[in-house]
């Protein structure tokens, strides 16, 4: 067993908007500027958050998320992520009791600390209180006896009489100490639209920018001595291996949840044997957890990224082709105007090429998105709509497909605000229950493109290796022809 222990914290808030990814963020670039290797970490689903992390932390930012992963992989992928660093970070998700809807804690950043053995550090905002700020955080610090709420940052503090008042409050009535007092800044505002945050990666200079801004902020607020004394408290993870994503592979086995994976080898394909997949990124596609392509990697695929605003080609060689999620609609002009790749990725698909795309991409493979030619692999169009569809799913696969195989169980999230017509073709991808009743959606195949599954569902594949193995294994077949 790993002796190796990370020191750690949690930095969580009452409620979304009191500033916990702009003190976490900071936190991280203010860590990082001493010269510390630090991991950065988020709870949930999100995948802007960790897009900022990462600018701030010079590694991958990665994501926590008990619901899709089970609780019992969120401590092997800390130490996965976290291998080699001197403290991490990670953040929390909405308020901290708040979990994945009418399943209590689980999935909550509560759960997620209580799972690393990690403290907590409190976001409060500050702005329209003073003394009841001790209130507020005596009933956080008393709510969980497991959950170690063991420091407050005050955020958007508006002066030093406020401060005064806040941090004599705490001292007397919370028992939790003041770790720092951020001051209300412009500087460190982070543009938001209908998803939350802009990603990292379409701000690029200004992200990097306002990545900067927050680490001084936090610097020159905060008690980084006290931080990190604070993570230096968290014990090591007793009987917790840092994840795998090879052994994760070679063990998942012919089973997917119970149902056969078909003519999939357990391990993926043969070693030297491999196919290459072409993962789609850059501003437009932005959306993908770090696990994902690891364990295409670990399943004998090479994994090649492309941007479908630049590329006129699919990568040479491709036999797998990925398309996560992200914001096509902001770029569906370039998109469209793409004409030679969007042939290009019809082309693959017609051919038998196995496709897995995931909300972006499966807007990107329909026929039009907002009025404009996408790339005309599913019979069915998308619109934006001011309508958020927001959630995790547990889902049944319908149809076999180059992922999974029909009846299939796995866990996922939507986030979106479009919508697809009709939202599932003659073989739907999922179906699951709301409370209106069975619902079905997504394309396991289509006409012409038998080997597509396409859906607005995202899924952590590291909650569920078998579909790696099971997509390498449809790009080895296709390769070999």
């Amino acid at each position: 067993m790993s002796t190796v222990n990370i020191p750690r914290l949690v930095v969580a808030a009452p409620s979304s908007g009191a500033g916990k990814t702009t003190v976490a963020t900071g936190l991280i670039a203010a860590l990082a500027a001493r010269g510390l290797a630090v991991s950065p970490h988020k709870v949930g689903p999100d995948y802007i958050d960790p897009g900022y992390h990462g600018l701030a932390a010079g590694r991958p930012g990665r994501n926590l998320d008990a619901f899709m992963c089970g609780p019992e992989r969120i401590a092997p992928l800390f130490l996965h992520g976290a291998a080699g660093a001197d403290v991490a970070v990670v953040e929390g998700v909405m308020g901290l009791f708040d979990g994945a809807s009418g399943r209590g804690e689980l999935a909550s950043t509560a759960h997620v600390a209580k799972l690393l053995r990690a403290p907590v550090v409190l976001v409060v905002d500050a702005s329209s209180q003073s003394r009841s700020v001790a209130a507020l955080v005596h009933g956080f610090a008393s709510w969980d006896p497991e959950v170690r709420l063991a420091g407050v940052i005050l955020n958007r503090v508006a002066s030093d009489r406020h401060e005064l008042l806040l941090r004599e409050a705490l001292e007397e009535g919370s028992g939790v100490p003041v770790l720092g007092a951020v001051r209300r800044s412009a500087a460190v505002a982070t543009p938001s639209r209908h998803l939350g945050l802009i990603p990292a990666v379409e701000r690029s200079a200004e992200a990097l920018r306002a990545v900067a801004d927050m680490g001084e902020l936090v610097a020159a607020s905060v008690d980084l001595d006290a931080v990190l004394a604070l993570a230096r408290t968290a014990p090591p993870l007793a009987g917790a291996e840092p994840w795998d994503p090879a052994v994760e592979v070679g063990a998942s086995g012919a089973l997917l949840d119970g149902v056969p994976l078909g003519d999939a080898p357990v391990g993926g394909v043969p070693l030297g044997d491999a196919p290459r997949i072409a993962v789609a990124g850059g501003a437009a596609f932005s959306f993908s957890y770090a696990e994902n392509a690891e364990l295409l990697t670990a399943a004998g695929a090479e994994v090649v990224p492309f941007d479908p605003l630049h590329a006129d080609a699919l990568p040479e060689g491709t036999a797998g082709l990925v398309i996560g999620g992200g914001f096509p609609e902001l770029y569906v002009r370039e998109l469209s105007a793409n004409g030679q790749l969007r042939s290009a990725i019809a082309a693959f698909a017609a051919s038998g090429g196995p496709v897995a795309a995931e909300c972006a991409g499966l807007l990107y493979l329909g026929r039009a998105l907002d009025g404009l030619p996408m790339c005309g692999v599913l019979d069915a169009s998308a619109r934006m709509t001011e309508r958020l569809t927001l959630g995790y799913r547990e889902a049944v696969a319908l149809h076999d497909s180059p992922l999974a195989p029909a009846g299939a169980r796995l866990r996922g999230h939507e986030f979106h605000r479009t919508v697809c017509e009709p939202g599932s073709g003659e073989r739907p991808a999922w179906g699951w229950r709301l409370p209106t009743g069975p619902y079905t959606e997504g394309f396991a195949g289509a006409a012409g493109a038998e080997n597509v599954h396409a859906s607005y569902l995202h899924l952590h594949w590291a909650g569920y290796p078998q579909l790696a193995a099971s997509f390498a294994a449809a790009a080895a077949a296709y390769r070999a022809g």
